[in-house]
């Protein structure tokens, strides 16, 4: 198989492409080659790698002038007109087209645990100056209307691949390493939120299985990447997350601040972010087992020599609301 992918150097694009590459694929990387420049580099490991350099900000796809691939992965697909060049670039020089988009283009509210992938989805917004401003307002309308768009030039060689929260090596978001590094310090753990919430996230080793199964198999159709396999809690995964780095830890419940931050894996109204990966799973998703992501993230993130995170809480902050929390229960 030759791949195209559009992106390719940075988290899940690097997990999609290291994949393709296992199976023994050929891999075209399309970008700026600002990010990753190093990765699949000659004398890395990494063979049948092509680079070639454009720019989506400035409409420069003159490299994907010339070629056929039989497929393509466009992780960089954020609005519509990245996505629209890209495919009149391309044109009919590839196979399948396959688009990675976002839970975000749910509608928030009406929306039952376990949803599908035929849930309403909300509606697609196009106009430049909403699109390219993208934030919880606009981002999943702009994914919708990439969606719909690609669907609209390729039909049954288009498919959809719909991420949950993903976690892994390279994380840049520090989503799920706050919490691992956060439990790998042990003692007692703040957290605004109820313990029992349900959380979903997916190893992006998974959802790199699931993009190459699909382009294999050549399948058409919408697709769920959520994990782990089996259901878990906001609490029991930072206990796995102590349980794999060794160390013991209390949960305790703090209220939320008034003006807290987007704390991690904290979703207020879960129940309707709860979304079903049966499809997926018929599909080939691979199930990577909770302890082994914690695992890799937690030796990655040592590895790089554990770098200042920017979610959660600071630990001096954590401290004085455990304190306060403490004061707060005695006086009680």
């Amino acid at each position: 198989m030759h791949l195209l992918v559009l992106g390719g150097t940075s988290f899940v694009g690097r997990a999609i492409v290291e994949e393709a590459l296992r199976t023994g694929a050929e891999v075209t990387l399309f970008g700026r080659g600002r990010t990753g420049a190093d990765l699949f580099r000659e004398g890395t490991g990494a063979t049948g790698v092509t680079r070639l350099i454009g720019d989506r900000d400035t409409g420069d796809y003159a490299a994907l002038r010339d070629g056929h691939w039989d497929a393509v992965v466009d992780v960089s697909g954020y609005v519509p007109r990245h996505v629209g060049q890209a495919m009149d670039a391309i044109g009919d020089r590839c196979g399948r087209y396959l688009f990675i988009s976002s839970h975000a283009v749910y509608r928030r509210s009406g929306v039952e645990p376990g949803s599908d992938e035929d849930t309403p989805r909300r509606t697609p917004v196009r106009d430049v100056h909403s699109t390219e401003l993208l934030d919880k307002d606009t981002y999943g309308p702009a994914k919708v209307a990439c969606e719909d768009d690609v669907l609209a030039r390729y039909g049954t060689r288009a498919t959809v691949v719909r991420p949950g929260k993903v976690a892994g090596p390279h994380d840049p978001s520090d989503t799920f390493t706050y919490w691992v590094r956060r439990a790998a310090r042990g003692g007692r753990i703040a957290l605004p939120a109820d313990p029992a919430q349900p959380v979903q996230i997916i190893d992006s080793r998974d959802l790199a299985g699931l993009v190459v199964r699909l382009l294999t198999d050549d399948r058409p159709g919408v697709f769920h990447a959520v994990g782990p396999a089996e259901p878990t809690t906001l609490g029991g995964l930072i206990e796995t997350c102590a349980r794999v780095a060794g160390t013991e830890v209390e949960i305790v419940q703090v209220p939320p601040e008034a003006g807290a931050r987007m704390f991690p894996l904290v979703r207020p109204n879960w129940p309707t972010q709860q979304r079903s990966s049966a499809r997926a799973r018929a599909a080939g998703l691979p199930a990577t087992p909770l302890e082994v992501t914690a695992a890799d993230v937690l030796a990655w993130d040592r590895e790089r020599g554990e770098p200042p995170i920017h979610r959660g809480y600071p630990v001096q902050e954590e401290e004085a609301l455990l304190a306060r929390t403490a004061e707060g229960i005695t006086a009680g």
